[in-house]
């Protein structure tokens, strides 16, 4: 039987779960308030932050899905994702628009990444 690893564990969900090589992260949220690229900035460090934690890191990310309240700060979005992401490691990923948890939400980015 494989081990399973859970991080960040609460009553309703883990902000990260390690299975077999992989982790799995639960979707992140920006601080409301701050505006599209602010609260990307705010989901990529707390990203980072899991990965360290699970024994991973951005250059092992296999798939990104990513949430915008509004499609139309894809752009937006895309400017500080373009800055974080590592060059030659760029994940799969899917962009679409959803209404999120509150309308103080204007991201949220879910990760899987293999494990170093």
């Amino acid at each position: 039987m494989s081990t399973i690893t859970r991080i960040e564990t609460g009553a309703r969900m883990s902000n990260a779960v390690v299975h077999n090589g992989t982790v799995y992260l639960a979707g992140q949220v920006g601080t409301p308030g701050d505006g599209v690229a602010g609260q990307t900035r705010t989901i990529l460090a707390e990203i980072d932050r899991l990965l360290a934690l699970a024994g991973s890191d951005k250059t092992r990310i296999l798939m990104a899905q990513i949430w915008l309240a509004d499609i139309g700060t894809f752009a937006e979005m895309n400017s500080v994702w373009d800055a974080w992401v590592a060059p030659g490691h760029t994940p799969a990923r899917a962009t679409g628009e959803s209404k999120l948890a509150g309308p103080e939400y204007l991201v949220e980015i879910i990760v899987t990444a293999a494990v170093a």
